[in-house]
């Protein structure tokens, strides 16, 4: 008689080994052991699993891989730019990503990590989500390059003429 391991014979019907096994456990599939307490299967028994495939416990489904997060569907960011990535640069860890937002061109700098995960390349639409604990206000210097003088006393603390 020949024989053959538990592994081929789940191979040749079509399964897989754990479900083989599983099989084995349950009385649906005749083995004999080895000295060693392995599994061998007949010939004859992998070929009337073959013919009676309709009688065998269904195989479960294989597992599922792993998935991702369900993505958020609302933030408390109230600051979201809409807009079209115009570049993206990745160097070692870091990656920067331009993004124009109707006029104006938005660049963040984010992990390369994040913009595999994200996949984004140039052309696709994206949001910028702005989230700050500070506001820093500038204002532009006159036409000669300073502050008027009336500003600048003002930012000394006095207000003379």
């Amino acid at each position: 008689m020949d024989w053959m391991t538990a592994r081929d014979a789940a191979r040749r019907v079509g399964v897989g080994y754990s479900t083989f096994k599983q099989w084995i456990y349950q009385g649906s599939v005749r083995t004999t052991r080895t000295p060693g307490g392995h599994h061998r299967v007949a010939v004859s028994e992998v070929e009337r699993l073959l013919a009676n495939a309709g009688h065998l416990p269904e195989p479960r489904a294989a597992a599922r891989p792993p998935q991702r997060p369900p993505a958020v569907v609302a933030l408390s960011t109230r600051n979201q730019l809409r807009g079209v990535i115009e570049e993206v640069r990745t160097d070692g860890l870091l990656a920067q990503v331009r993004l124009r937002v109707g006029d104006n061109v938005l660049t963040a700098v984010i992990t390369k990590d994040a913009v595999v995960a994200l996949g984004l390349r140039r052309g696709q639409s994206a949001i910028a989500l702005i989230k700050s604990t500070e506001v820093m206000i500038a204002c532009e210097p006159d036409a000669a390059g300073r502050r008027s003088k009336r500003n600048a006393r003002r930012a000394r603390g006095g207000n003379r003429r």
